[in-house]
């Protein structure tokens, strides 16, 4: 019976240093998603990609225009064409689009990569103001996600948030 009173008495003794434990720990919790959203450098990081891949979209435009243009001109002047003409605006039309869809695909990838590479800048300026809103609150620790629950009383994103803003 001693055993089991002292097995007892240890885990009670454990749980009330926890309890006490946790009661001195100071947690906050941070929405990615929102600071990912609202960031002030995620808009520039849009604008930025926006320059850098804009005439490569303007080019396909046009080509997409041409291709267009192309078919339209092969559906009014079919009768018109002879059958070599035909054949030979067909055989352009094939041509160009699998140019646009080759350029298409890159142009994507492209962008992939980019964004990939902004993202981690970005991830990374969050990184350093999370633990500079931690540091200057006094926070123990700081969870991301994997949540379950998390009151607005431990939420530090707004801080978070005017950090990154500059405010």
């Amino acid at each position: 019976m001693s055993k089991l009173f002292k097995n007892f008495f240890l885990v009670c003794v454990a749980f009330t240093s926890l309890s006490l434990f946790a009661a001195e720990l100071k947690i906050g919790y941070v929405q990615v998603d929102k600071l990912l959203k609202e960031a002030p450098q995620t808009a520039e990081s849009g604008k930025k990609l926006e320059r850098e891949f804009g005439p490569r979209s303007l080019e396909l435009d046009k080509m997409k225009n041409q291709i267009s243009g192309i078919e339209s001109v092969l559906e009014d002047e079919t009768s018109a064409l002879s059958n070599a003409e035909r054949r030979s605006k067909q055989r352009q039309v094939t041509n160009l689009k699998i140019e646009f869809q080759r350029k298409q695909r890159e142009l994507r990838e492209d962008i992939n990569i980019r964004k990939n590479e902004e993202l981690a800048v970005l991830q990374d300026r969050i990184n350093n103001a999370v633990k500079k809103a931690s540091e200057s609150e006094g926070y123990d620790l700081v969870m991301y996600s994997g949540v379950a629950y998390a009151s607005t009383k431990i939420d530090i994103t707004e801080k978070v948030l005017k950090l990154l803003s500059g405010k």
